[in-house]
């Protein structure tokens, strides 16, 4: 690949020393398969560890009154970023923030479960019908200087409550 046409910018941080750098982040086992885990860009750093979160909406969806879910990071005064994850209910289904956390914690590691969870109707998808896991992460980010490391409120803002 040559480039991102016009964008010399983008081009400079994707393709370095001659290698394309995507973005995904895998592994190989010993018999030499290729495993995607997950977006760099969409992993969430916690108090210095690295949580990856589809590995969490993996565990979410097996929860039988969860239709779908999104996982990412929002802002955490002292661990930079808290897993939060945003859930939509199967037709008739019930479930409590509390059940997904407990229904996480018996299914996973303990660091990795979500400290928040939101109930919503629908998640926004592309034209391709991918989740918009980024546009999602954002509106939880606004007013905030960084992205992880304390996510320090920028003062000449006022954050969105309930995020810190």
């Amino acid at each position: 690949m040559p480039g991102y046409y016009k964008r010399p910018d983008v081009t400079s941080q994707a393709i370095v020393e001659g290698w394309l750098h995507t973005g995904d982040v895998g592994y190989a086992d010993a018999d030499g398969f290729l495993y995607l885990v997950d977006r760099k860009k969409d992993m969430i750093i916690s108090g210095g560890t690295n949580v990856f979160p589809k590995d969490i909406e993996e565990v979410i969806v097996q929860h039988p009154a969860v239709a779908t879910a999104v996982v990412f990071g929002v802002p955490h005064e002292y661990w930079g970023e808290a897993v939060h994850a945003l859930v939509v209910l199967e037709p008739g289904g019930r479930a409590s923030a509390e059940e997904i956390i407990e229904h996480c914690s018996r299914n996973m590691a303990s660091y990795k479960k979500p400290k928040s969870v939101e109930f919503v109707e629908a998640l926004p998808v592309s034209g391709y019908g991918k989740v918009m896991r980024r546009e999602i992460r954002e509106k939880y980010w606004q007013g905030y200087e960084g992205r992880i490391g304390g996510g320090a409120p920028n003062p000449t803002s006022s954050p969105r409550e309930g995020t810190k």
